[in-house]
């Protein structure tokens, strides 16, 4: 009988030690998906700004002069 005992206390420490490293594992997970989340925000805002410089440097170029008839061969002949 102790000896069930002991088996079923061994399975329960099992059981305990097993949801410890369950709860470490997931505590890690969302430090981790925090620093994911906080990276990729400052990641869209690095993009959201090239994106303006971008805009701003493509606003400030001159309009392209309109495209002159090209000559044929047979006009030039």
């Amino acid at each position: 009988m102790s000896s069930e005992f002991q088996q079923l206390a061994d399975k329960v420490a099992q059981l305990a030690r097993l949801a410890q490293s369950l709860r470490d594992e997931n505590a890690e997970l969302r430090r981790n998906v925090k620093t994911l989340t906080e990276d990729n925000a400052q990641l869209n805002q690095r993009i959201d700004e090239a994106f303006q410089r971008v805009a701003v440097a493509l606003a400030e170029l001159p309009e392209p002069a309109p495209a002159e008839p090209a000559e044929t061969t047979e006009e030039a002949a």
